[in-house]
C-alpha cells in the first residue's frame, strides 16, 4: 500500500523543484540582457555547482570510495556525458535564449521526448505505441502552428539552430544518461558529480577563449549563485529524491508544467507577448508531449 502523505509529499515537491527551474529562464535572460557572454555564463553556473557538489562528495566516505573505484571505462562514459549534458546541451541553451524569446526556445526543447521515441526505434528497437504516435503527430502540428508561416530572419536563425541542438543534445543526454545509469555500481552523485565537472570545465574554458567573461556585476554574481546554488545542485537533488517515489511517467507530466510556467513568467517579468496563434501551438506541442511520454503497458 503505497504511503500517501509521502506520494504527496514528493508531487508538491517536483511541483515546486519545476517552478525553480521554470525561473532559471527568467534569470538567464535578465543576465544576458546584462551582457553577459553566453558560453562564459553557463560555464560559470555549471562550475559553481560542480564545486558544491564536490562538498557533498568530499564530505561523503561512501561516495569517496565510489569516486576512487572507477574504471577508465567509467572515466570514459562520464567524460562523454558531460560533453553532450553540460558543454553541447547546456552551452547551446544559453546561446539560443540570447537570441529568442523564451517561449520559442522553450516549445523546441519540449520537442526533445517525441525525438527519444523516434531514436528509440533506431537505436534501442523501441516501437512507439498508436497512443505515442498520435502525441508525435500532435507536437509536430503544434510546432506548425507555432511557427508556420515563417516568418524569421536574421540572427533569429541562428538562435533556432542553436535550440534545435540543445534538443538533439537532450535526446543524445536521455539515450547516453539511460545507458550509464544502468551501472548499478555508479551512484547518482557520483554520475552528476563527474559529467557535471568535466562538462562544465570545457565550457567555461571554451567560453572564456571565444568570448571571455565579460564585466559582471554584483547582480550578476548573485544570478550566478542562485541559478548554480539553488536552481541546480539544489534543486537536482531534491529532484532525484522525488524519483524514488514518483513513477516515470508521474514525473513526465509534472516537468511538462515549465511550458506554460516559462510563458506566463516570460510575459510577466520579459514583456514577451504571445499571440492566440502562438498559444494554440504551446498547447498542442504540451499534449503532444504528454501523450508521448505515456508508454503502452
Amino acid at each position: 500500500m503505497p504511503n500517501k502523505p509521502a506520494h504527496t509529499k514528493a508531487i508538491l515537491l517536483a511541483v515546486f523543484i519545476t517552478f525553480l527551474w521554470s525561473t532559471s529562464w527568467i534569470l538567464i535572460k535578465f543576465g544576458l540582457r546584462n551582457d553577459l557572454p553566453a558560453l562564459s555564463f553557463a560555464g560559470l553556473r555549471y562550475t559553481t555547482a560542480f564545486v558544491c557538489l564536490a562538498i557533498f562528495v568530499i564530505a561523503s566516505p561512501r561516495e569517496r570510495a565510489n569516486l576512487k573505484r572507477l574504471t577508465r571505462a567509467d572515466w570514459g562514459w562520464l567524460a562523454l556525458l558531460g560533453l553532450i549534458v553540460i558543454t553541447l546541451t547546456q552551452g547551446a541553451q544559453f546561446v539560443s535564449l540570447s537570441y529568442l524569446p523564451a517561449n520559442m526556445v522553450s516549445l523546441i526543447l519540449n520537442t526533445t521526448s517525441m525525438f527519444v521515441g523516434l531514436a528509440g526505434i533506431f537505436l534501442l528497437k523501441e516501437i512507439p505505441s498508436r497512443l505515442q504516435w498520435l502525441g508525435i503527430a500532435l507536437t509536430l502540428a503544434g510546432v506548425g502552428v507555432y511557427f508556420l508561416p515563417l516568418s524569421i530572419s536574421g540572427l533569429a536563425v541562428f538562435g533556432i539552430l542553436a535550440a534545435l541542438l540543445t534538443m538533439l543534445g537532450n535526446t543524445a543526454s536521455s539515450l547516453l544518461g539511460r545507458k550509464v545509469n544502468l551501472q548499478s555500481h555508479l551512484s547518482p552523485l557520483i554520475v552528476t558529480f563527474v559529467s557535471m565537472g568535466i562538462g562544465s570545465i570545457v565550457l567555461l574554458l571554451i567560453g572564456g577563449v571565444t568570448q571571455g567573461f565579460g564585466h559582471p556585476s554584483i547582480s550578476d554574481w548573485g544570478i550566478i549563485a542562485w541559478l548554480a546554488v539553488v536552481n541546480t545542485a539544489f534543486a537536482f537533488t531534491v529532484w532525484n529524491h522525488t524519483l524514488q517515489t514518483l513513477t516515470a511517467v508521474e514525473s513526465s507530466i509534472i516537468n511538462s508544467l515549465m511550458m506554460p510556467q516559462i510563458a506566463i513568467m516570460a510575459w510577466l517579468f520579459l514583456g514577451e507577448t504571445i499571440s492566440p496563434k502562438e498559444i494554440v501551438g504551446l498547447l498542442l506541442v504540451g499534449v503532444g508531449v504528454l501523450v508521448v511520454q505515456l508508454r503502452k503497458r
